[in-house]
């Protein structure tokens, strides 16, 4: 094993034990950094110099790389060679380097008809099974929630209040954040006829994940994926759907009904109520929308 490569595993697992990162985000840095090692033909982390990542930068563009994706890859690189500078007490000669800058893109989110159609689309009488997808929709649009968040639950993370009735989720988020939702009525009510209905059914290897496959086993991020995007086409709905855009259209709706940001930001798990402003400029975006087509001096004739 090379030096950079020892290097890289020290840091990846220094990630895994004191930072607590998921294991996408930690595959997502091993997969940049890994690429950097053989492209720029790194021997030592500590002596990389800013000519070599700019060098990375210019051939991952050439490769066609999204700028977001190369910004995520420098951000990369820059923490790995500060990780390893700060142990060895040497100069960090990449510390001036910035990542390139990303146009924000605003969040597509579903109007509350789509979204309806969508839950409509998942029911199925004929499927009983169909009430597992009908529960997953609408944890992920009545709660925010990514699907790595939902794919983890367990069902001691189902909260519930006197009488037996399910009341929260309590979902574990980026770096082990733990939070609490309220769940609205229709999410109660779908995840309930899962939890009586169908689960009891399917449950053989794990006992505790709250959504099973088939099997027996933990339901994937994949199976869930997949169930979303297949309603989304039974829906006709023209844009592609993926339980992300569940997660920015819940934050959408919010806002557009009368939500403060920063309640929006507690629910959504963000570390800064920055990353939560933007689905504020999808409302003002609307609101503009609305004015133009409704004041009578909006438009000039």
């Amino acid at each position: 094993m090379t030096l950079a490569n020892s290097q890289l595993r020290e840091y990846l697992n220094f990630l895994i034990v004191e930072r607590g990162l998921s294991k996408n985000t930690i595959s997502s840095y091993a997969r940049d950094l890994e690429r950097f090692i053989a492209d720029a033909e790194v021997d030592d982390f500590a002596l990389i110099t800013p000519l070599s990542v700019e060098n990375h930068i210019s051939r991952l563009r050439a490769k066609g790389l999204a700028e977001s994706s190369i910004a995520r890859a420098v951000v990369a690189i820059r923490n790995l060679v500060e990780f390893v500078c700060k142990e060895r007490k040497s100069l960090n000669l990449i510390m001036d380097v910035k990542p390139p800058r990303v146009k924000g893109r605003l969040p597509k989110a579903l109007s509350i008809a789509e979204v309806n159609d969508l839950i409509a689309a998942t029911h199925s009488p004929s499927n009983p099974q169909a009430l597992r997808e009908t529960a997953i929709v609408e944890l992920l649009y009545g709660t925010g929630a990514r699907i790595s968040e939902i794919v983890s639950l367990n069902v001691s993370d189902v909260m519930k209040i006197d009488g037996g009735e399910v009341a929260n989720l309590r979902l574990t988020g980026k770096g082990g954040k733990v939070r609490v939702v309220p769940l609205g009525s229709f999410a109660r009510a779908a995840l309930d006829q899962y939890l009586v209905r169908i689960r009891p059914a399917l449950i053989n290897k794990d006992r505790e994940a709250l959504f099973l496959n088939d099997r027996g086993g933990r339901l994937s991020r994949q199976s869930m994926w997949t169930m979303v995007s297949e309603a989304a086409k039974r829906a006709q709905i023209p844009t592609e759907v993926s339980p992300h855009s569940l997660r920015h259209s819940y934050a959408t709706h919010l806002l557009d009904g009368g939500a403060d940001v920063r309640v929006v930001q507690e629910l959504l798990g963000h570390s800064s109520v920055t990353t939560t402003q933007i689905y504020t400029l999808v409302t003002i975006d609307k609101l503009r929308e609305n004015y133009a087509n409704a004041h009578p001096r909006a438009k000039s004739k």
